[in-house]
C-alpha cells in the first residue's frame, strides 16, 4: 500500500531563507534523496506560489500542487483542498508551527521556540496573538511534534502538557558544501579585501548574524563593543552585524546609530550566502548575545568554517556549543565583554576553540534530521 504524504512546503519556497526556512528547504532536499523513485512513497508538496528553481524537481513520487488564495492561505485554502480533493495524504506535516486548523488526516507540525511566551513584550501584538493562539491550536492537534534542541522540548512539554512521546528532538544541520574553513591564503586575503570594498572593513572585526529584534539582544553586545573600543589596541576593531528586520527592530536601530560616532558598527542590509560564509572565514569571532534560542543555526555555520564561537548561558545555546565556544551572562555586559576580549587577544585560546569548534559541529547534519522527520511521517502514514 502506497503511503502518501503531504508537506507545507511555503517557508522553503524563498530565495533569501534564514532559520525557519533554511531548516525547511534542507528538510525537502534531503526528504527528496531518501524516497527517490521509491514506488511505496507518494509526497505532494502544498504551495501557494509556484516552486522557485532550488526546491527539489519533480518526479513520479514527488509533486507540487500550487494553489489559492493566498489570503489565511494555512487556515482557508489549505484545509480545503485537503478535504475537498479525491487522493488525499495520509499524513500531513508543516515545517513551522502552524498545522491547518481542519484536515482529514493525520498532522505534525515542527516547533522552533517558545520565546513569545518568554517575552511577549518583544513582539507586535498580532504577531503574538497569532504565534498563541496558532500555536496553541497546531500543539493540540497534531500527532507528533518536532523541535529542534532538548531544550525546546522540555519548554514544549511544560508549557502545552503533552506527553514525551509525542515531541521528537531532531537538530538541524547546515550546508557542508558552502559553510566549510578556508586553508587557502591567498583566497582568505582576496576575501577580506573584497570585504573591505563593499562594507568598509578595515581591520579586525566581530561578527552578529541574526533577525534585528529585541529577543537578540543586539544592544548589549553593542555596548560591549564601545567598551572594548575604548582600549587604544583595540581601536581598528569593528562589530559587523548581519540579519534582517525582525518585529520591533526601529528602537534597536536608532538606539545603535546615537552612539556609532566612527562608524565601526556595520549594518550591511542582505547579503548572499557567499558573502555570508567569507564573513565567517574571516572574523575573530561570531557573537551571539541572545536572551532566547530554540537552537542558533549561526553557531554552527560559524564552528563548520573555522570561526570560533561566543555565545549566552541560556537557553539551547549552551546545549548546542556544548564545550566547543564561551558563553557569558547576556544581561551582564562586563560578561560578555571579558569573553570578547579573550578571544581577540589570545591567540591561543582563538585556535582552541577554532579547533574544538570543527569537531563539534560535525554531530549537526540535515540528513540525519531529515531521515528521522521521514520515519516518522512514514509510521504516522501506516497506522
Amino acid at each position: 500500500m502506497k503511503i502518501k504524504i503531504g508537506i507545507d512546503g511555503n517557508e522553503a519556497n524563498s530565495v533569501d531563507r534564514v532559520g525557519i526556512g533554511q531548516y525547511a528547504y534542507h528538510l525537502l532536499k534531503h526528504i527528496h534523496q531518501f524516497v527517490k523513485d521509491d514506488k511505496n512513497i507518494q509526497i505532494n508538496i502544498y504551495l501557494k506560489n509556484q516552486p522557485i528553481k532550488d526546491l527539489p524537481p519533480v518526479s513520479n513520487n514527488w509533486k507540487y500542487q500550487v494553489f489559492g488564495p493566498k489570503f489565511l492561505w494555512t487556515q482557508l485554502a489549505l484545509p480545503a483542498r485537503l478535504i475537498l480533493q479525491r487522493d488525499k495524504p495520509k499524513v500531513f506535516f508543516s515545517p513551522t508551527h502552524y498545522a491547518p486548523r481542519f484536515c482529514p488526516c493525520r498532522r505534525a507540525i515542527s516547533v522552533m521556540d517558545l520565546s513569545y511566551l518568554k517575552y511577549p513584550d518583544m513582539f507586535l501584538k498580532k504577531d503574538l496573538w497569532q504565534l498563541k493562539n496558532w500555536t496553541l491550536y497546531s500543539i493540540q492537534k497534531s500527532q507528533k511534534i518536532f523541535t529542534i534542541s532538548k531544550f525546546s522540548k522540555d519548554a514544549i512539554i511544560s508549557n502545552f502538557n503533552v506527553i514525551e512521546d509525542k515531541v521528537i528532538v531532531t537538530y538541524p544541520g547546515y550546508d557542508k558544501e558552502l559553510f566549510k574553513p578556508q586553508n587557502d591564503s591567498k583566497k582568505l586575503l582576496e576575501a577580506y579585501i573584497s570585504l573591505k570594498k563593499q562594507y568598509g572593513i578595515s581591520g579586525k572585526f566581530i561578527l552578529f548574524v541574526g533577525t534585528i529584534q529585541p529577543r537578540k539582544n543586539i544592544l548589549n553586545l553593542a555596548r560591549a563593543f564601545n567598551t572594548l573600543k575604548k582600549d587604544s589596541k583595540n581601536s581598528n576593531l569593528q562589530l559587523i552585524i548581519v540579519g534582517k528586520k525582525g518585529g520591533l527592530y526601529e528602537e534597536i536601530i536608532m538606539e545603535i546609530n546615537k552612539y556609532n560616532f566612527n562608524k565601526d558598527i556595520v549594518m550591511p542590509d542582505y547579503i548572499s550566502a557567499d558573502t555570508l560564509v567569507k564573513l565567517y572565514q574571516s572574523a575573530i569571532c561570531l557573537v551571539l548575545p541572545s536572551l532566547y534560542e530554540g537552537f542558533g543555526l549561526p553557531v554552527i555555520e560559524a564552528m563548520a568554517c573555522g570561526c570560533p564561537v561566543a555565545v549566552s548561558n541560556t537557553s539551547s545555546l549552551p546545549e548546542i556549543v556544548g564545550e566547543a565556544g564561551l558563553t557569558f551572562d547576556p544581561d551582564n555586559i562586563q560578561d560578555i565583554m571579558v569573553k570578547l576580549e579573550l578571544l581577540i587577544s589570545d591567540e591561543t585560546v582563538r585556535r582552541h576553540y577554532m579547533q574544538t569548534g570543527l569537531l563539534h559541529v560535525k554531530k549537526y547534519d540535515f540528513k540525519n534530521c531529515a531521515k528521522k522527520t521521514l520515519e516518522v511521517l512514514l509510521e504516522l502514514g501506516s497506522n
